[in-house]
């Protein structure tokens, strides 16, 4: 009812907001919520402090949202080489570079507050990890091939700093998640890349999709094989039981219907893949739950 008795105007100007920030796109979030919450669940065995749960959940909406201001911004020339990115309301001039800045910079400045005032001293200096990493990530694919790379130790840093804040240390499983959450995130996003690898090739654009080529499927699934088996390890570490490797055989079947669905390389179905890791997160966090429940 407010939105519909402002000017259409500021209407059009919040909803290009929204577009600038994904907040109509939340699947980005979720699969940074996902590993965030294996962490959280984990560190608190079973248990997390209700107050670690409400402060990474919004920082990983915040810091998605500013990963995506500041990828705008980077892109902005490029994107309107791209089909799928074209109408971007940055590359379309509806919003100016500058103010893409400035809630980048708004939004890492909210995350960091929340760390400041309701964690520890580890997860502080973590932070600094995790906003240089937001801050470079869109800028790789200028120079190496590997930029999904970088944006898996960007999506993964939330699982150290979730761990710190919980258990004010870190230990073995934490990197173990960690390993699996960027492999996991190299090969999803080398999905999301194939959508576009006709475009990005014309443009100029690096990405793991151009670099594995043939290859791409098979390299996929070589690194969906690796998420498994770290996450394995996660579970004979943590003596995790028969819900938890419940949940892992879920992703694991999820991952081989991803395949199925990127068989053709198509657009489509490539995108579908991608969209289709959210449930391979949620199953894993799922069994995790269910375990450290009845444990």
């Amino acid at each position: 009812m407010l939105l519909n008795a402002m000017p259409d105007h500021v209407q059009n100007r919040l909803a290009d907001y929204a577009r600038l920030l994904r907040i109509d796109r939340p699947i980005g979030s979720l699969l940074l919520l996902w590993p965030t919450y294996w962490a959280l669940w984990l560190a608190g065995e079973g248990s997390p402090d209700i107050g670690n749960i409400i402060v990474f959940t919004l920082g990983v909406f915040f810091m998605r949202a500013a990963g995506c201001a500041i990828n705008d911004f980077a892109d902005r020339d490029w994107d309107r080489h791209v089909k799928r990115t074209q109408d971007r309301p940055l590359t379309a001039g509806r919003i100016k570079a500058w103010e893409a800045v400035a809630l980048f910079a708004g939004l890492c400045l909210a995350s960091f507050l929340m760390v400041v005032l309701f964690t520890n001293t580890l997860t502080f200096y973590l932070s600094f990890g995790g906003a240089l990493l937001a801050f470079i990530y869109p800028f790789m694919k200028r120079y190496t091939h590997l930029p999904q790379l970088f944006l898996g130790a960007a999506f993964s840093w939330a699982i150290p700093m979730a761990w710190a804040a919980q258990a004010d240390a870190l230990s073995q499983i934490t990197w173990l998640l960690f390993t699996a959450n960027v492999l996991w995130t190299v090969a999803y996003d080398t999905f999301y890349a194939m959508v576009d690898r006709d475009d990005d090739l014309k443009v100029g654009i690096k990405s793991t999709a151009i670099l594995f080529g043939d290859a791409d499927r098979a390299i996929i699934a070589m690194l969906q094989t690796m998420v498994v088996v770290v996450l394995l390890m996660v579970g004979q570490r943590a003596e995790l039981g028969a819900f938890y490797y419940l949940g892992l055989a879920g992703m694991a079947g999820l991952f081989v219907y991803q395949q199925y669905l990127a068989r053709q390389r198509s657009r489509e179905g490539c995108f579908k893949a991608f969209l289709n890791n959210n449930w391979a997160g949620f199953a894993v966090f799922a069994g995790l739950v269910i375990d450290l429940m009845i444990a």
